[in-house]
């Protein structure tokens, strides 16, 4: 094991005391988290623009129904790579298979540019959902096992937060790629950018050994006629399996919540926007330039929240409690994401409220790198985080499905009823589409209502074999 250091868990210090190989360590996982949320956001930019083109821009309605089943396809690769390669991480190696897990996503990434219909398209993102999906608990369980106690929850904190940073990334990207005016096929580029990572697998090989902790558990585990990483060991023991099922849910609020309707406020702004243009009598090229401009700043914006509200997760986490932090922000996130979906209306809000719901509906995910891995042991932790993180996407993968029904539903009585009483039908679609969100955000408060349950890990060791 590395040395054990003499600062406490609620001093800020814990970078400059890291030796030069725990913040190798680090830096890599962050990294390799970092472009994992990247090739994410990436495909949130280029998922509509993608559909415009392999199916045709005359059908708004199929183009906006196709999004959230390929937005579905991509949530259910990730969830079963989260499985695969959690179980994986503990048995060979969590370095091994971060590195593997990364070259997946990368040229996953790069071959959606190649996509000439839906089927070739939902392969790959399939594809990239695998190696996104393993990426989390691997990074988590590796930083994990190589820092100290009073280190660890910070770093595993910041290691989030930097999730943020390859959204903003994304942020900046789209906009780039849209000042580039390249036309209708500018999704390809996205795409392309997205394989870049693919260059960290060369130094997560080479320079990254497998943590000494990870070495020990696995070797006694094969003493004693067991296998690292096995579902059936984290099942039979009733800790580890009430830890997992309860872990599973609380990360569900999270998951679902932005993925089923945090990443959809992208289009929500789009057609804003869009509508906006139309009305004070913009080109169609003066929409589209607009449309996806703002949609890039929306993306930006939220993410500069979201770094934020990581870091003061942490922070209260770290002096005050896990669960605690848990209750304040899931709250928070609940009634904060209802007031942006029903009021946004301008670029100026978009400047301020995107950045607000950023910092609540992200924050939550800070809490979900610390605290699973506090609660399995070494042999199961890679496992155990990759259960409760990434199961939680099959159910995830419902919500932009329940999204995309529900306002699909309402947008037809509001259209129905716009038309009879000589309403903006655009708008009573918009206005549905609010609506919809708003509902789904009682997800959120699943998360508060499991926190009981579950034990409050500050200050303690991580669980042994």
């Amino acid at each position: 094991m590395n040395a054990v250091m003499t600062t406490t868990e609620n001093k800020g210090n814990w970078w400059s005391a890291l030796n030069g190989y725990q913040k190798l360590v680090f830096a890599v996982a962050t990294m390799a988290w970092m472009f994992d949320c990247l090739d994410q956001q990436l495909f949130n930019l280029a998922r509509t623009p993608a559909l415009n083109q392999l199916i045709g821009p005359d059908d708004p309605a199929l183009v906006k129904k196709m999004a959230g089943y390929m937005t579905s396809v991509f949530v259910l690769g990730w969830a079963t790579g989260g499985m695969i390669f959690g179980s994986l991480g503990d048995r060979y190696g969590r370095a091994k298979m971060l590195g593997i897990t990364v070259m997946l996503y990368s040229v996953a990434t790069g071959l959606s540019a190649l996509s000439t219909g839906l089927i070739d398209f939902g392969i790959y993102r399939f594809l990239t959902g695998l190696g996104v999906g393993g990426v989390f608990g691997l990074a988590v369980a590796l930083v994990s096992d190589t820092l100290s106690h009073e280190a660890r929850p910070r770093a595993l904190g910041v290691l989030q937060s930097f999730s943020a940073v390859g959204n903003v990334l994304a942020g900046f990207i789209g906009l780039g790629v849209w000042a580039m005016q390249a036309g209708p096929g500018h999704w390809k580029w996205l795409f392309c950018i997205g394989a870049l990572p693919a260059l960290l697998t060369a130094t997560i090989q080479m320079r990254v050994k497998e943590p000494e902790a990870w070495v020990k558990a696995r070797d006694k585990a094969a003493a004693e006629g067991r296998k690292a990483g096995s579902y059936k060991d984290l099942f039979s023991n009733p800790t580890w399996r009430k830890h997992a099922l309860l872990g599973m849910v609380l990360s569900c609020a999270g998951v679902i919540g932005l993925w089923g309707i945090g990443v959809f406020s992208t289009d929500m702004v789009g057609d804003i926007i869009a509508n906006n243009l139309k009305v004070s009598g913009g080109s169609a090229a003066e929409v589209a330039s607009g449309k996806q401009k703002w949609m890039s700043i929306n993306l930006l914006c939220f993410n500069v929240g979201a770094f934020l509200g990581m870091l003061a997760f942490t922070r209260v986490a770290v002096n005050y409690g896990r669960r605690l932090a848990f209750a304040i922000f899931f709250t928070c996130a609940a009634i904060v994401t209802v007031f942006v979906f029903q009021k946004l209306n301008t670029t100026t809000d978009v400047l301020w409220m995107a950045p607000l719901m950023g910092f609540f509906q992200l924050s939550v995910f800070a809490g979900f790198s610390i605290y699973l891995a506090e609660l399995f042991p070494t042999s199961l932790r890679s496992t155990g985080v990759s259960f409760c993180y990434n199961v939680g996407r099959y159910f995830a993968a419902a919500g932009p499905l329940t999204l995309g029904a529900l306002s699909a539903n309402m947008a037809i009585k509001a259209a129905e009823e716009a038309s009879k009483t000589g309403a903006d039908v655009v708008l009573a679609r918009i206005d549905a589409f609010r609506d919809a969100a708003s509902w789904m955000c009682l997800i959120f408060l699943l998360g508060v209502a499991v926190l009981p349950f579950l034990p409050e890990t500050k200050g303690k060791p991580l669980p042994q074999d």
